[in-house]
């Protein structure tokens, strides 16, 4: 029987030589060539798929890569320049075919070799790991044999196999063999999971080369050795072990909608679907469909999903391409339901709620625990998890101040930089953020500037593409339209779950289809789904004549607005947010060119959102200002009027009676109340003082 085996080896050997000579001969000339700056030999599995060899790495991958190594060995496969054959090197597998989920992990797959793909949670420091101990005898001054030690616990010899006596052993440092070693921590990605379900995680051990590839927020694919390790508990061994992957390779995925797979049909149906002449409102029409009407909306939010395009610039600074939206609008008007939806709709989408969120938990934050034994590890957010992708925050307004602060490095330079506990670290946050938010007062008031309106500061408002306000207003008409929608919805859905469990007579599948029409999307979401990453990863649409012409010229008419004394009424931030839109809507339809047809559309959407958002009624145009700070071009007037009539009535003291104040204003033509919430705001902000009753003062 041993020899039987002998000679089994000896094939597999011979095989995997042959293999290599045919495969990989230019791998191993440039591994010899670059050795020790490189290692690593890379094999495709593909490329071994229909050989018995793949099915042998599967399920005993320790004595394959031996074997390999063997291979290479044995028959010099690799010359090094000097002669010598080298010392260590690392066989690699990638491209595994099949997946595994972190859940699905179970027993049976202990030491045989897995593929999981998920996003990177946390990492640790890169550190030596001891691989071979040589030890010293104190009593005898020999060196023992190299003594190779495990995963995470430390081995040494209970006697010394010289002399033979139980004695303290040291450790000889510059006998011993180190390696590189990182721990790792991947999750699975969230588009994979059921509402509610956790996401789970699993440990990964990377050596060598492999350390310090990845960053927390990268989609990676790892393949590697399941191995299992037994738990501790208060120095009791017990039943249970841990998991983990010892590392064979990680393939990182880049390119956006990676995990979105087009086949040839899909093409063709999205290509004819591109040359439909109704595609926008059909794709608006395939956002939520069960909520009725906001067509605005959904035809915004459809552009968000296509996105514009992100630029690279020669020094280095980049252009975001991605669309930021704010809904804001009264409780009950189905924001909610619009997010989650297009969290389902986008290829990579993360949903979370202000209200139960910090700001470690939507940027990143750095922590200590077991995982980087004691020391403090990197844990990316929300933001850097739906990196390429959409992240949709509701209840925006709910947020705490300090944590509202971090978005605005997220959506602006798209990054998201870390200093804490010794880590200092930048990691991608390119996603698209769609926010949605109630009113401070639970409804709006459509008399009271939205900027007071909305509980968020005016910096991070103004770094929204396109905001909309979502005000319920009764109107008879548009009413019954609603109320209708939703007792036909509701009626249908009452329909077949009856159906289902007691078939009624006159039912059929026609039926039920005839009635669900109206809450049937017009594409398919899969389709959708698909149609939006093929978009991305094919259509960069250019800018026409026409196009650039009609942008300016918006622009500049906007800008015209603020001759003189006038308010600002629109910033550059709000040029790039409309040559973004342009660009989105050109996707949409898969053209390369952005034409005038685009621009009409985009322009039309960010009138509609300017004239919620930043029309000012006193001064009869548009404001930015009333935005952007939160301050009117007029109230700011009158605050500063205020402040020089304060210092010209003091008295002693710098103190000046309100009433005086009060007349000079009223002479100059200001209204009392606003006179009154002036100086409310100036004595809130800590600019004017109330010494005494009836007097007031300014400070500095």
């Amino acid at each position: 029987m041993p020899e039987e085996l002998e000679v089994e080896v000896t094939d597999v050997v011979s095989e995997w030589t042959k293999f290599l000579k045919k495969q990989y001969k230019r791998e191993l000339a440039e591994l010899a060539r670059e050795y020790p700056h490189k290692r690593s030999l890379y094999i495709d599995y593909r490329k071994i798929l229909n050989n018995k060899l793949a099915f042998e790495l599967l399920r005993v991958p320790g004595k394959v890569i031996s074997d390999i190594k063997d291979a290479i060995i044995q028959n010099r496969l690799i010359k090094l320049k000097d002669g010598r054959e080298p010392s260590e090197i690392n066989i690699r597998f990638n491209n595994l075919p099949q997946k595994v989920n972190a859940r699905d992990i179970r027993a049976d797959q202990i030491n045989t070799f897995v593929s999981i793909e998920g996003i990177l949670r946390k990492t640790t420091e890169v550190r030596p790991r001891l691989v071979d101990a040589v030890f010293r005898c104190k009593a005898c001054g020999k060196n023992t044999d190299p003594l190779p030690q495990n995963y995470s616990r430390f081995e040494e010899p209970e006697f010394c196999p010289h002399c033979e006596r139980k004695t303290r052993m040291d450790l000889v440092l510059n006998r011993c063999r180190f390696v590189d070693a990182q721990k790792l921590r991947i999750q699975e990605s969230p588009e994979g999971l059921r509402g509610g379900e956790q996401p789970q995680t699993l440990d990964i051990d990377a050596t060598d080369d492999l350390t310090g590839m990845v960053a927390p927020g990268d989609r990676v694919v790892v393949n590697g050795i399941l191995r299992s390790i037994q738990r501790i508990n208060y120095g009791q061994k017990s039943t249970l072990f841990d998991i983990y992957v010892e590392c064979n390779s990680i393939e990182v995925a880049e390119k956006e909608f990676e995990e979105v797979e087009i086949s040839e049909e899909d093409e063709e149906s999205i290509r004819s679907l591109a040359r439909d002449g109704s595609i926008y409102k059909k794709i608006a029409r395939s956002i939520a469909p069960t909520i009725y009407g906001t067509d605005d909306v959904k035809e915004a939010i459809a552009l968000q999903l296509f996105g514009g395009i992100a630029k690279e610039m020669p020094d280095g600074s980049r252009l975001r391409g991605d669309i930021h939206l704010l809904l804001v609008g009264d409780p009950g008007i189905a924001k909610s339901q619009i997010l989650r939806y297009v969290v389902k709709l986008s290829p990579r989408g993360i949903y979370t709620s202000g209200k139960s969120s910090t700001s470690a938990g939507l940027t990143a934050t750095a922590v200590k625990d077991e995982f980087g034994d004691g020391r403090w590890t990197l844990e990316a957010g929300a933001l850097v998890l739906a990196d390429m992708g959409v992240a949709a925050v509701d209840e925006m307004d709910k947020m705490a101040k300090e944590d509202r602060s971090a978005l605005h490095e997220a959506m602006e330079q798209q990054s998201i930089s870390v200093a804490k506990a010794g880590i200092t670290a930048t990691l991608k946050s390119r996603c698209a953020l769609l926010g949605a938010a109630n009113p401070k007062l639970g409804r709006f008031d459509q008399f009271v500037p939205i900027a007071e309106q909305i509980n968020m500061p005016p910096s991070l408002l103004s770094r929204f593409d396109l905001i909309f306000v979502m005000a319920d207003q009764p109107e008879a008409q548009r009413d019954g339209a609603i109320a209708n929608h939703i007792v036909k919805t509701h009626a249908v859905g009452e329909l077949i779950k009856q159906h289902a469990y007691n078939p009624i007579p006159d039912v059929d599948e026609a039926y039920i289809q005839r009635a669900l029409a109206p809450v049937i999307p017009d594409i398919d979401p899969v389709l959708l789904r698909k149609y939006i990453a093929f978009s991305k990863r094919t259509c960069f649409p250019i800018l026409s004549e026409g196009a650039k012409d009609a942008l300016i010229q918006y622009y500049m008419k906007l800008r015209n607005l603020a001759s003189g004394n006038k308010p600002v009424p629109v910033t550059a931030r709000q040029l790039e947010a409309l040559v973004r839109l342009a660009e989105a809507s050109a996707r949409m339809r898969l053209s390369n060119t952005v034409d005038t047809t685009d621009t009409d559309r985009v322009l039309r959407i960010v009138d509609t959102c300017l004239r919620q958002v930043a029309y000012d009624a006193e001064s009869g145009s548009f404001d930015i200002d009333k935005l952007v700070t939160g301050v009117s071009k007029s109230q700011r007037d009158i605050i500063r009027t205020v402040k020089e009539v304060i210092r010209s009535a003091a008295g002693d003291g710098g103190m000046a009676r309100t009433e005086d104040v009060f007349d000079t204003l009223v002479k100059q033509g200001f209204a009392r109340e606003k006179i009154e919430a002036a100086i409310e705001q100036l004595r809130r902000g800590g600019e004017v003082l109330e010494p005494r009753h009836g007097f007031v003062k300014v400070i500095g």
